[in-house]
């Protein structure tokens, strides 16, 4: 029986999110509009009585503050259309699992399994004079979305007279008997490369015919005929090796032997990753280095008793697709790195770094199937805000750039920190033990079609008629009660290995842990699903949410399910690791996967490809310097990559778990932009945790090389800006790309790959240069959008994570200037180098000039400004790098809510520069920082030996005043003139 149940708000009370939706109806579908108020709605399919639905109602789903409901008839009037929107059936529904529980607990009942479902939606009840073309525009436009989502429209005269409607939100659960396939491949190479593509497999021609002749080899097929398989591969086999062998999984393009090629000279380069990420790390050698590169996240020592863990993950073609369940699955998939490392990490941090297009993109532009930019970057926000928050972490750290590059492929990079002890019950907490006999336990959420072939879409581009079955919604408090639950189970030592089922599900997790033993044996009926007649590949491989994979030794395994039962965890043993070489998967008794573990993981050609550098060159900036600078400094400040993220930041919890020393936002009304984040993890230790980031993609435009050591050092000084001990800082790298692969369809692959390769090594430089190692990583390919036969691809990007060590979170610094009459200096000399220059953007100019980075002068000088900060010689210290020396002056004025002057001709730089290319220039390396008069000779004793100039002070008014080398005022304005024009622009 199915019974509906709408709740509403009361006369008089005010609907928060109907005040909302009218206006982004009004602003940005410029859609007139009176009023928009919104009902909850409940569809329910159990068996239930009347006095049952009216209990729900009442006692579980109504506020009786500010809210009434009914569940006999509609509540909905005083409308001109009504659009209702829900999930699509199959797709989780996160509310509707939750009101289940709920229901069960109020009415003392226990549903069995697909007896009861609920399903949620929303009405929007719209009063205005809206054509239905209007309608359908504010549907697509703004409240669904297509690929996850159902919509109806409804007018005031049909919405009473609507039959059964209810009945679509159900899947039809019949079971069905499983279907098992075998694929032939004994067929020429346009028929394989079908396969692949039909298939979503993502695999090469070079990689479909090494497939079919592992099916070929008589060794093979003669230990497949003893386990009742034939010759042909079966699709659970055909799709494992897919995702274990996709772009996402094994990394092919970074791990390639490139041919590369610049100014004439070519170069063999066996694996970037080998030669210039990892040789870093090697060559660096910390001893604080306790696990990198072997686990799903790098792993530092802290302090005597503990260790560190971080790792940072891209979650772009979902986000595309759906930003806010894309981007509420990447962030608590990388929550399940840390807790999949070693034994288990308790998460403490969040990082959210997202690339969109302009948020003003104009909508006549986009393809009808591309989301705006603008709601995807509200519904990403959303996701990240829900995944992690939700389970109590802090989100600390985070940007945002945005550019038309990045309208058909957005990038959506969450990173997550964890902490857990350097050893447990005696054993080293970074390492994993898988022993003959151990069981297989999948814990956590079930398993549907839902994140199927995950791993292989975003090993390729965007298309408009890509599938939404890769698309994932994530169940934040399942994960909570998870992550709880293997906690207590960890330090009670009742597993040997833990990992999270990420890309390729079950196929992933638990193949990758076989290695340990080499080799296991899986039941795959076994596996709990959220309804039956999955097909076993699509078990197999499904990427739905929540779920981490164990050993559990035998004798261990009754207190396990104890402690997940306590928690309220679902867990079941599935299969054994067994030391058999092979990967051996059955379904109800009958084998549909066997294969060789060597050849699952190892058996991979690799690459082969070709590199090509060609030195991009722009137009000379060719302009007279204005006389007032002021007008500039204000659109560098009001531009959307330099201006205020607080509208983001204030919806995201900071002081959860009550760690932040330092905070996103900081200065006298807690509203300018730190620098970095600052955690102090143990209440009896003064250590700290120090988090930041750089990113710049505008200096990759002109060399890649350049960008790399820059944001490299962009995360490096904004660490030691606020106290991080710059020989104690690690660093991840994610690398965004479009496909740089040469072919026919990618004319210009040589050339992506090429900007790759000087990224890479310029990675290595900056790396070794700053002694800053490498930890762990990820990239990401084919960002690119297909539309018609046009590709658009992003631009290069490379994020950048540092995480870092203070000894004393008591001596943390700020950005914000502090008293009246402190000395302003600069240290660092300032060069002509404009390019890629957010003064040359406003200009709409690109220039050639990028800033360079002298790794040797810039570790000098963070040593001598991290000795100053922990002698307590600085009151303020900003970094200077988007907009250079006059924002970042400006920002440490505005922040502080005291004024600046400022005298150019003391700054010291190399040849002589114009009055704007001194405040503009995005020279790396370089700090704003205020100190008090009577520290100023012990502040330059520290500093001698370094580049450094005073070159102002900290007024007691509002005016913030530079003198050009001409004597005369370029800059004279009020701080709170730059501080409005900085946070207007997205104070939505």
């Amino acid at each position: 029986m199915i019974w509906r149940v709408e709740v509403g708000f009361k006369p008089g009370v005010v609907d928060a999110l109907g005040g909302s939706v009218k206006k982004s109806i009004i602003e940005d579908l410029h859609i007139s509009v009176n009023s928009v108020k919104t009902v909850d709605v409940y569809t329910i399919k159990a068996n239930l009585n009347q006095e049952q639905v009216n209990k729900i109602a009442s006692e579980l789903l109504t506020d009786p503050i500010t809210q009434f409901s009914s569940s006999n008839g509609t509540i909905a009037k005083n409308f001109s259309k009504i659009i209702e929107v829900g999930y699509k059936p199959g797709v989780t529904d996160n509310v509707g699992r939750t009101t289940v529980e709920g229901i069960e607990d109020l009415l003392n009942v226990e549903f069995k399994e697909d007896e009861s479902v609920v399903h949620t939606s929303r009405l929007y009840l719209i009063e205005g004079d809206i054509t239905d073309k209007e309608a359908e525009r504010i549907a697509t436009g703004l409240l669904a979305n297509p690929i996850i989502e159902h919509y109806s429209i409804w007018s005031e005269g049909n919405w009473r007279d609507r039959k059964k409607e209810n009945k679509k939100y159900f899947m039809d659960i019949k079971s069905r008997e499983s279907f098992i396939a075998e694929v032939n491949l004994d067929v020429d190479d346009d028929e394989l490369m079908k396969i692949s593509a039909e298939g979503v497999l993502s695999l090469s021609l070079d990689e479909m015919r090494q497939i079919r002749d592992y099916f070929k080899d008589s060794k093979i097929l003669e230990e497949r005929k003893r386990v009742g398989l034939r010759d042909k591969p079966t699709d659970v086999e055909l799709e494992m090796l897919a995702q274990t062998w996709s772009e996402h999984c094994k990394h092919k393009i970074f791990n390639a032997f490139i041919d590369y090629e610049e100014d004439g000279k070519r170069e063999k380069i066996d694996s970037l990753f080998k030669t210039y990420i990892k040789r870093a790390t090697e060559e660096i050698d910390k001893d604080w280095l306790v696990s990198v590169f072997a686990d799903n996240a790098g792993v530092i020592s802290f302090n005597e008793d503990y260790n560190l863990v971080f790792k940072v993950e891209t979650h772009n073609h979902p986000s595309a697709l759906d930003p806010y369940g894309g981007a509420l699955t990447g962030i608590v998939g990388v929550n399940r790195d840390p807790m999949g490392t070693g034994l288990g990490a308790s998460l403490i941090f969040n990082t959210d770094i997202f690339c969109f297009g302009p948020p003003d993109f104009p909508y006549e532009k986009l393809p009808s199937k591309v989301l705006h930019p603008k709601r995807i970057f509200k519904g990403v926000r959303k996701g990240v805000e829900h995944g992690g928050n939700k389970i109590g972490i802090p989100t600390v750290n985070g940007t945002i750039i945005f550019d038309e590059a990045y309208v058909y492929n957005p990038l959506v990079y969450c990173g997550t920190g964890g902490i857990m002890p350097k050893k447990i019950l005696g054993n080293e907490s970074h390492v994993k033990i898988v022993k003959p006999g151990d069981l297989i336990i999948m814990v956590g959420g079930r398993i549907g079609k839902d994140g199927i072939h995950g791993a292989t879409f975003s090993s390729t581009k965007l298309e408009e008629t890509t599938s939404p079955t890769a698309v994932q919604i994530g169940a934040p408090i399942v994960q909570k009660k998870m992550m709880d639950a293997l906690l207590e189970a960890r330090d009670a030592g009742l597993y040997n290995a833990i990992t999270d089922n990420g890309a390729g599900g079950l196929s992933s997790s638990v193949g990758e842990m076989a290695e340990f033993c080499n080799g296991c044996v899986v039941d795959l009926e076994k596996t709990p699903t959220k309804y039956p007649g999955l097909d076993p590949w699509e078990i197999w491989v499904s990427e739905s949410q929540e779920r981490m994979t164990l050993a559990v030794p035998p004798d261990k395994i009754d207190d396990f399910m104890e402690i997940c039962k306590k928690w309220d965890v679902e867990a079941t043993v599935i299969g054994e690791f067994q030391p058999n070489g092979k990967i051996h998967v059955k379904y109800k008794g009958k084998t549909v996967l066997y294969l060789n573990m060597a050849f699952v993981h190892e058996g991979l050609f690799q690459l082969k490809l070709k590199a090509i550098w060609k030195q991009p060159n722009f137009s000379f900036p060719n302009f007279s310097q204005p006389n007032d600078l002021a007008p500039d400094l204000k659109r560098i400040l009001s531009s959307l990559n330099v201006c205020s993220k607080e509208w983001v930041i204030r919806q995201y919890d900071h002081e959860v778990q009550g760690t932040s020393v330092v905070k996103p936002l900081v200065g006298k009304a807690e509203d300018g932009p730190s620098d970095a984040a600052v955690l102090k993890l143990l209440p009896d230790k003064k250590e700290g945790v120090v988090v930041s980031n750089g990113i710049n993609p505008k200096f990759g435009e002109v060399d890649t090389y350049w960008m790399a050591a820059s944001v490299i050092d962009e995360a490096i000084r904004n660490c030691v800006a606020v106290g991080a001990n710059p020989s104690h800082i690690a660093i991840l790298d994610n690398f965004c790309w479009g496909n740089p692969i040469l072919s026919d369809e990618n004319p210009d692959g040589d050339f992506k790959l090429a900007q790759l390769v000087r990224a890479a090594q310029g990675c290595y430089y900056a790396a070794v240069g700053l002694g800053v190692p490498f930890i762990s990583g990820k990239d990401s390919f084919h960002n690119e959008y297909q539309v018609g036969d046009k590709t658009i691809s992003i631009p290069p990007t490379l994020l950048i994570s540092a995480m870092g060590v203070t000894e004393d979170t008591e001596k943390a610094v700020t950005m914000d200037a502090k008293r009246e009459g402190d000395l302003v200096y600069i240290l660092g000399v300032t060069r002509n180098e404009l390019g890629g220059s957010h003064y040359l953007m406003t200009k709409n100019l690109v220039g050639n000039s990028v800033p360079v980075l002298n790794a040797e002068v810039a570790k000098k000088l963070y040593e001598s400004l991290n000795k100053a900060i922990m002698e307590g010689m600085i009151s303020s210290c900003h970094d200077c790098s988007e907009g250079g020396l006059a924002v970042a002056a400006a920002e440490t004025a505005f922040a502080g809510g005291l004024g600046m002057d400022l005298n150019l001709t003391d700054v010291p730089t190399e040849n002589s520069l114009r009055d704007d290319e001194i405040l503009f220039s995005e020279t790396n390396s370089r700090f704003i920082v205020t100190v008090s008069p009577n520290k100023k000779a012990d502040f330059e004793r520290i500093l001698k030996g370094n580049v450094f100039a005073q070159i102002g002070k900290v007024r007691a008014d509002d005016n913030f005043k530079v003198i050009g080398k001409d004597k005369k005022f370029v800059i004279n304005v009020n701080i709170y003139d730059l501080k409005e024009v900085w946070q207007k622009p997205l104070r939505w």
